[in-house]
C-alpha cells in the first residue's frame, strides 16, 4: 500500500510538472517558474574565432539558486546546414516554462525575443550555409574577414524603434507573438539537442556564483565570450551598466552600425523578404523557392537517417562481425555523402538561375 501511494504521487507531481503549455517548441518537462527571468543584458558580440562557428546568444537559465546568466558565445554546429534555434521562457497557466533551444536545417520559433545579433525575433539574419560553407553577415556579426572570407553584408532593419529587453513570450509585460507559418513548418523539421560544448558550457555558468541574478541583479559582469566555458581573458565582453538608446541594443563589436546605407553583396536566392533592401515581387519568389527546397531536402536527410538507424538496430540484433559494421557504415557514409552532393547541386543551380532572373529584372546584361 505504502508503494502505491508512493507511485501515485510521483506521478501526480509529473504530471504537473508536465502540462503541455500552448507551445511551438520544445519544452523541458519540469521547468517552470512563478517568476519571470530579468530583462536581457546589453553586450557586445565577441569576434568570432574562425569559420564555421555559430553565434548562440546569451539566455537566463534556471536552477536550484534561480535564475543565471548563460553567456553568449560561438559555438560549432554539430553537423553542416544545421541552424541555432534559441530557448526562451513562455507564460502558461501561471508559470514561466521553459522551452529548449535546439539545431535544425531552419530557425524555428523562439518566443519573438529579440536577442540581437541577427536574431531579431523573426527568423535569423546572421548567416546561412551553402555547400557546406557557413556564410556571415557582417552587418550583424563580428568577423575579421582576413580570417573568415565567407562573408556578406546584409543590413537588418528591425521595425520595433522602442528600446525592448524582454526576455520572456506572453503574461504580465511579456512579448506577445505567435510563430508564423514557416516557424510552424520547423517544428516538423529533423531536430538536434544542445551539443556536449554547449551543455558544458552552461554548467560552467551555473556554478558560478557571479551569473546568478539575486547577486549581479540583472546585470552579469561577463555577458559574452569568443569561446564556450571561457568566462576570463581577452575577448571576454561585459554587460553593459546603461541600457542601449537604440532600438536594437545588442550589437557586434566594431561593425557599422545598421542604420548605414550598405550594400546587398548576399546572393539573391538568400535575401529575406523582410530586407527593406530587397522587397521586390521577385525576391519575395526567390524567398519562396529557396525555403520550399530547404524544407524538401531536410525531409529526404531526415528519411535516410531513419533508414539507417533501422538498418543499424537490426543490423545490431543480428550480432555482425566488425568487418560487416565496417562494412554497413562506409555504405551508409557514401550514401550520405552522395545526398549532400546532389543538394549542393540542386542549391547550385537554383542560385544560377535565380541570378539570371535578377539581372535580367535589373536590365544587367547575362555573363
Amino acid at each position: 500500500m505504502r508503494i502505491a501511494r508512493l507511485l501515485f504521487s510521483l506521478l501526480l507531481v509529473a504530471g504537473i510538472f508536465g502540462i503541455p503549455a500552448p507551445s511551438y517548441a520544445q519544452v523541458a518537462i519540469g521547468v517552470s517558474v512563478r517568476i519571470g527571468p530579468p530583462a536581457l543584458p546589453v553586450y557586445v558580440q565577441p569576434m568570432c574565432p574562425g569559420p564555421g562557428y555559430i553565434w548562440v546568444p546569451g539566455y537566463w537559465a534556471y536552477g536550484d539558486d534561480g535564475y543565471f546568466w548563460v553567456p553568449g558565445t560561438w559555438v560549432l554546429a554539430p553537423e553542416p546546414g544545421l541552424l541555432w534555434t534559441p530557448a526562451y521562457w513562455g507564460w502558461s497557466d501561471g508559470f514561466y516554462v521553459w522551452h529548449a533551444g535546439y539545431w535544425g536545417p531552419v530557425v524555428g520559433f523562439y518566443g519573438g525575443i529579440n536577442y540581437g545579433f541577427g536574431y531579431t525575433g523573426v527568423g535569423f539574419f546572421g548567416g546561412y550555409w551553402r555547400g557546406g560553407n557557413y556564410y556571415y553577415n557582417r552587418s550583424v556579426t563580428n568577423v575579421n574577414v582576413t580570417v573568415i572570407h565567407n562573408t556578406y553584408n546584409t543590413t537588418v532593419v528591425n521595425n520595433n524603434t522602442t528600446i525592448n529587453r524582454v526576455s520572456y513570450n506572453g503574461g504580465p509585460g511579456g512579448i506577445h507573438a505567435r510563430p508564423t507559418r514557416e516557424e510552424m513548418a520547423a517544428e516538423h523539421e529533423r531536430h538536434v539537442p544542445m551539443t556536449a560544448e554547449q551543455n558544458r558550457h552552461s554548467e560552467s555558468a551555473r556554478g558560478d556564483r557571479r551569473f546568478l541574478a539575486s547577486v549581479n541583479h540583472g546585470r552579469p559582469d561577463v555577458a559574452a565570450t569568443p569561446r564556450s566555458g571561457e568566462f576570463k581573458g581577452r575577448g571576454v565582453e561585459r554587460g553593459k551598466n546603461r541600457p542601449d538608446t537604440r532600438g536594437d541594443f545588442n550589437h557586434p563589436g566594431r561593425v557599422q552600425e545598421n542604420n548605414a546605407r550598405m550594400r546587398d553583396d548576399r546572393p539573391p536566392s538568400m535575401r529575406s523578404s523582410r530586407d527593406a533592401s530587397y522587397n521586390s515581387r521577385l525576391g519575395d519568389k526567390h524567398q519562396l523557392e529557396t525555403e520550399k527546397m530547404r524544407h524538401q531536402q531536410g525531409a529526404e536527410r531526415q528519411r535516410l537517417q531513419q533508414r539507417h538507424d533501422q538498418e543499424r538496430q537490426k543490423f545490431d540484433r543480428e550480432r555482425p562481425n566488425q568487418q560487416r559494421q565496417d562494412q554497413l557504415q562506409h555504405r551508409q557514409q557514401q550514401q550520405m555523402d552522395q545526398m549532400n552532393r546532389q543538394h549542393e547541386q540542386q542549391s547550385q543551380k537554383l542560385q544560377q538561375r535565380q541570378q539570371r532572373e535578377s539581372q535580367r529584372q535589373e536590365g544587367r546584361p547575362h555573363k
